[in-house]
């Protein structure tokens, strides 16, 4: 099933490394302009050194007016993927006050802000858009010393439906993407401890991890005319996590 974005203009958050790039590269193959946004500068000029013709932006997205100037002053977009995120592990009884507010503003004020920002313009320009927002299984299932990061990604998923709604009339599409472990290479470190990992995988019935590339390919779907009648839903990527 080939798949098109040639003359698309395409925005991908946390686009520096990791699912995020894979997402931008991936789009980019099938003919999308792509301007890939990430706080690290130097992830983003690996990645255009790369490709150089993918635009980079470097910001911090939990900064909201600055994050807001900079998308404005980007155009007009056919499509968006809000893959930015952060994950700080704490147990539930020591979760800290600045921990939920760093949290929450990457993982889900940074999500409304950008996308206000996008559909505004897709709506101004009467673009039928489409945009996935990459949430996780821990918004659906707890996960030990994830309590700030699960509501954060339910939250997300909560957005999604709300964007979902209200956008629908316009012509354009949110979904949200929500993987397991997804082997990055700061995954391969995180989860290298065998009794760690080996609980985790337990309860996956395919018995492994995601790669990059599965979520990519999920994220492309949605984005795409394929996928023209789907929007608010929450689509797991974990080789069936959920389904226990």
């Amino acid at each position: 099933m080939e798949i098109s974005f040639k003359g698309k203009r395409i925005l991908v958050t946390g686009a520096g490394q990791g699912i995020g790039r894979g997402i931008a590269v991936e789009l980019w193959r099938a003919g999308a302009n792509i301007v890939a946004l990430s706080r690290t500068r130097s992830h983003l000029e690996a990645l255009q050194s790369e490709y150089p013709s993918i635009d980079i932006v470097d910001v911090d997205i939990a900064d909201w007016e600055k994050t807001r100037s900079i998308v404005e002053s980007l155009g007009p977009f056919d499509a968006l993927v809000n893959n930015a995120a952060i994950a700080i592990c704490e147990p539930f009884l020591t979760s800290s006050s600045s921990s939920f507010d760093m949290t929450f503003d990457v993982n889900v004020k940074a999500v409304l802000n950008i996308s206000q920002v996008v559909a505004r313009k897709m709506i101004e320009k009467k673009i039928n858009g489409a945009i996935v927002n990459i949430s996780s299984q821990a918004s659906k299932a707890a996960l030990q010393d994830h309590t700030i990061y699960s509501a954060s990604k339910a939250a997300l998923d909560a957005l999604t439906r709300a964007m979902a709604l209200e956008l629908g009339p316009h012509g354009i599409r949110v979904n949200a993407v929500n993987p397991t472990v997804i082997m990055t290479a700061m995954a391969k470190v995180g989860w290298s401890d065998e009794k760690k990992s080996s609980e985790m995988l337990s309860k996956i019935p395919l018995r492994r991890f995601g790669e990059v590339q599965e979520v990519v390919n999920a994220v492309v779907f949605l984005l795409s005319e394929r996928a023209s009648m789907i929007t608010g839903v929450e689509l797991p990527v974990d080789g069936g996590f959920l389904a226990t």
